[in-house]
């Protein structure tokens, strides 16, 4: 088979249904089979149930069991780069109930910020993976802080771990592959809401906030099962 042919196969539609397909059953299995200590999934739900939306966070890394908890009930649409992954992230994604607003921190930011706040004003939840799609890894930009402040709406983070995951050390997140049959830890962070008043200094202290206690989260449940310490500030830049 010619090497152009293959490479058509692969970006079209139903290969990239199948791999989604794929995907989302093995990451339900993994899911299915994890003995879970879940720690603040019951205090969001509830939050949600005052605010009618929410801002939720989490790291590029952390992303392939982070939809798993998610109430399929509660409407949830996570920014997307419009791009070919971005195509079947958006497939994995609908099969757990998550919908989708196209664009990125990188590129068409200015539309994507309006379709996000539209979202939270008519009372649909957003995900946003602030540290991709290039990072720095573990390290949370602004816009998910200023949507949280001029929506009123509180935010969290969302972080995971496996015991006998893989550590992808070569890609620029050390993405976290997990296995079956394993002992997992889930946390939301405490819901944070911004004061309409704030500052932009207390904005910037909120940012560093969250950023801190989501990666000290990260590390410690990495840490109480095994998993190899993941790192700071990682990009693509970096590793060329």
């Amino acid at each position: 088979m010619k090497k152009g042919l293959f490479k058509n196969i692969l970006n079209s539609s139903l290969a990239e249904s199948i791999i989604g397909t794929l995907a989302y059953c093995y990451l339900k299995f993994v899911g299915l089979t994890t003995r879970w200590k879940v720690i603040g999934v019951k205090e969001t739900y509830e939050m949600l149930e005052k605010h009618g939306a929410m801002i939720v966070i989490g790291w590029h890394g952390r992303t392939l069991e982070m939809p798993y908890f998610w109430n399929k009930s509660r409407k949830l649409n996570a920014l997307v780069s419009p791009h070919r992954d971005g195509r079947l992230i958006v497939g994995i994604l609908k099969k757990f109930g998550i919908g989708n607003i196209d664009g990125s921190t990188n590129q068409n930011s200015s539309q994507a910020a309006i379709n996000l706040m539209k979202n939270l004003q008519q009372g649909n939840s957003i995900a946003i993976i602030p540290d991709g799609p290039r990072g720095p890894s573990m390290t949370l930009g602004m816009s998910p802080i200023f949507y949280a402040w001029k929506s009123g709406k509180p935010i969290m983070g969302i972080t995971y771990s496996i015991a006998g995951s893989k550590v992808i050390r070569r890609s620029w997140d050390d993405m976290l592959i997990p296995f079956p049959f394993h002992k997992g830890i889930y946390v939301i962070t405490e819901p944070m809401i911004i004061p309409k008043d704030a500052t932009q200094e207390e904005l910037e202290q909120y940012r560093l906030e969250l950023e801190t206690k989501l990666n000290k989260i990260t590390w410690e449940i990495d840490k109480e099962l095994g998993v190899p310490h993941v790192e700071y500030g990682k990009s693509r830049k970096s590793r060329n």
